[in-house]
């Protein structure tokens, strides 16, 4: 018999809750033994210890995965099997160095072997088949710089060195001041990953029926591309820091949408917004940035919203019907890294958009809620 916990909520004595004493059972080396040998248990404890191997593995994992985007593995197997010896030759490895990566490579499904040669795995293939996360993998170099010593980066008061840097807005520069060289790598970067979270929003919502999309830290315009083929009688307007605002009037140039866009350089947080458009766009932007920030930007928005203008809030949410993995540990470390902002719940989010003003916000299905969560707001 336990005997009751003290210091519960109320400060009185508690009793161990079954999940408290299950946990204290399968801590003890003793029924960990048991459980690998007793026939109902084992495939259990088998799947815990491989599930737990994976996580303390998963840096390895990572850079091996790596190494086959930067040395352009996968598309060197985009058309088929490939001998290991010409594998070795196109990735400029030593045949023994090449032969270990292919076979770490197979092992997380990436390639697959193929008699004496080697064709795309299943995730390689999806890899391929995905630029933007190849784009992110890359990125991560900095990531892992800055998590070299994660309990330090949790003690530090200052943001890490590497992404900070690479996100200069979300230190204390001036963001109307950024050259185009400061902004050119992640405004690139954010081009790339966009894609698949514009899918899943289009796929979620019809922008036929509006009259103008407003895309406030719009980058590169990705989303308003991808929305202008969805939407052939919608206006499109982008609203980023001057610097990255130009970049986006040349991918729009170049796509031939300027005769039905407007671009408009600022800063979101102190600037005005371009009135005029009916549905407002927020795409990977709020998680960016602390809740100050945060409120400051959605109150902006309800200014520029005509009376029954619409919202559109898109970004990785925290919370168990969302990614925890994504949103919780992915997320939460690297806005750490970078210095500022968190994911949010969608509940936590829709209490936001209230205190700007909106009305009735309300999440929205996507099909892939690791990629993206979708809350709609009317002004």
């Amino acid at each position: 018999m336990h005997a009751p916990r003290d210091g519960g909520p109320d400060g009185r004595a508690r009793w161990p809750s079954f999940v408290d004493v299950k946990n204290k059972v399968i801590a003890s080396p003793a029924f960990q033994r048991w459980a690998t040998r007793f026939p109902l248990t084992r495939p259990i404890a088998r799947r815990n210890a491989a599930a737990l191997f994976d996580i303390g593995a998963g840096f390895v994992y990572a850079q091996i995965l790596a190494a086959c985007v930067q040395l352009r593995l996968f598309e060197v197997l985009r058309h088929g099997p490939v001998p290991v010896p010409d594998i070795a030759r196109q990735i400029a490895l030593p045949l023994e160095r090449a032969e270990r990566l292919l076979r770490a490579a197979a092992a997380l499904d990436l390639t697959a072997p193929a008699g004496a040669a080697y064709r795309l795995g299943p995730l390689g293939a999806a890899l391929l088949g995905n630029p933007g996360v190849a784009a992110m993998i890359e990125h991560h170099a900095l990531l892992y710089a800055d998590l070299a010593d994660p309990v330090a980066l949790l003690r530090r008061d200052a943001p890490a060195a590497g992404l900070a840097g690479y996100w200069p807005y979300a230190g204390g520069t001036d963001p109307n001041a950024l050259s185009p060289n400061q902004v050119a790598a992640y405004s690139a970067l954010m081009a790339a990953s966009n894609a698949m979270v514009a899918d899943q929003v289009l796929a979620a919502y019809d922008m036929r029926r509006h009259r103008k999309l407003l895309d406030v830290g719009g980058g590169e315009a990705a989303f308003l591309r991808a929305a202008a083929a969805t939407a052939p009688g919608l206006q499109l307007a982008l609203f980023d820091l001057p610097a990255v605002a130009a970049r986006g009037a040349q991918r729009l140039t170049e796509a031939g949408l300027m005769q039905r866009a407007s671009v408009h350089g600022g800063d979101f947080f102190n600037d005005d917004l371009p009135p005029g458009a009916d549905l407002i766009s927020l795409v990977r932007v709020v998680h960016d940035h602390d809740d100050d920030a945060v409120m400051t930007l959605l109150r902006n928005v309800r200014r520029a919203l005509p009376p029954g203008g619409t919202l559109l809030l898109a970004e990785p949410m925290a919370g168990r019907h969302g990614a925890p993995r994504v949103a919780d540990a992915y997320f939460g470390f690297y806005l750490l890294a970078m210095g500022s902002g968190r994911a949010r719940t969608p509940e936590a989010l829709c209490a936001m958009l209230r205190d700007a003003g909106f009305k009735r916000p309300r999440r929205w299905r996507t099909a892939a809620p690791m990629l993206t969560g979708l809350i709609v707001a009317r002004g």
